[in-house]
């Protein structure tokens, strides 16, 4: 019976070198939960997409604009977020910019006036232009510090040098691939953990995915039935990870 199976506890994130503040949920909506700072963090929401390819002649549903903040909603109303933190790409290109897109963003912005709203600039905000004024969006260039995290919408490049502290960030659209003894094949949104950054998986509904492999020093976490799963052991120093609030 299904009255018999509980909700599936959450898996949590601690860096103990910055104490007990730095915990992070990973939620199965592809968001991460900041209690210490009721921050909400996501990536790649890329609003508008489908609308910037329908101007360009192609033939994709409408609706996922409404969807994509719907959802964000749902999630800064459970949690009671007081600020959200968008890790890149807020916007798919400048095409996106449509009025039914930008009125859709006003109606949710009015829904949510007392949150704070911080985007940290993208490559797609690059070409999209920063969200109207009105909005009340606080636009910074990556890396951006907050609390013990480095937010950023890119990984480090490989000639960068990693800060003090975790880094937060996006871009990637991370997805895994597992498979089963009888052949079957699951491709599935997930979070990567490296030494050094924790990556989202794209927000947005209608964003694609790029699949990471299993690495001996990163752990892949899948999102599937409504939890997220470790796919691949023991996480990187120096996350420690566990399962419960």
């Amino acid at each position: 019976m299904r009255g018999a199976f509980s909700a599936p506890a959450p898996v949590v994130l601690q860096v103990p070198r910055h104490g007990p503040e730095a915990a992070l949920w990973l939620l199965p909506q592809r968001a991460v939960w900041w209690p210490s700072g009721a921050t909400l963090f996501v990536a790649d929401v890329h609003l508008g997409k489908a609308a910037a390819f329908r101007s360009a002649g192609l033939a994709v549903p409408s609706g996922t604009t409404g969807d994509n903040l719907q959802r964000l909603g749902a999630l800064v109303q459970r949690y009671g977020a007081r600020r959200l933190v968008v890790l890149g790409d807020l916007l798919h290109a400048r095409a996106a910019r449509t009025p039914a897109v930008l009125q859709a963003l006003r109606h949710w912005r009015n829904r949510h006036p007392d949150l704070a709203w911080v985007l940290v600039r993208g490559n797609h905000d690059d070409h999209a232009g920063d969200p109207p004024s009105d909005l009340g969006v606080t636009v910074v260039d990556e890396p951006w510090s907050l609390g013990p995290w480095h937010c950023r919408h890119a990984p480090l490049a490989g000639d960068e040098a990693a800060p003090p502290g975790p880094i937060l960030c996006g871009h990637v659209h991370p997805v895994c691939v597992l498979r089963g003894a009888a052949r079957e094949r699951l491709r599935l949104p997930c979070f990567v953990l490296t030494p050094s950054a924790l990556w989202l998986p794209a927000f947005g509904a209608f964003t694609g995915g790029y699949t990471v492999r299993a690495a001996a020093t990163w752990l892949r976490c899948a999102i599937a039935d409504d939890a997220v799963w470790p796919v691949d052991g023991s996480p990187p120093a120096p996350w420690q990870i566990s399962t419960g609030q």
